[in-house]
């Protein structure tokens, strides 16, 4: 089953630290958003295989937006 990754707030992407066909453990960093003048890392929700990036560095997103899918 797929999973989520997800922001928590509105920002801006300003590090991607997966690629897809990664393998990923829970807790590990995904990604880090730009969020009010501060860098806040974005990490896995479950362990599992990186099988889409939805984001690029210096995207804006929206709360809840998807940055990644992981199986």
């Amino acid at each position: 089953m797929a999973t989520e990754v997800t922001v928590p707030m509105v920002g801006k992407i300003v590090g991607v630290s997966v690629k897809v066909g990664d393998k990923v453990e829970e807790d590990d960093q995904i990604a880090t958003l730009e969020a009010m003048k501060m860098e806040m890392p974005i990490v896995s929700p479950a362990a599992g295989v990186i099988k889409e990036i939805k984001v690029a560095v210096g995207q804006e997103v929206e709360a809840d937006a998807v940055l990644a899918i992981i199986e």
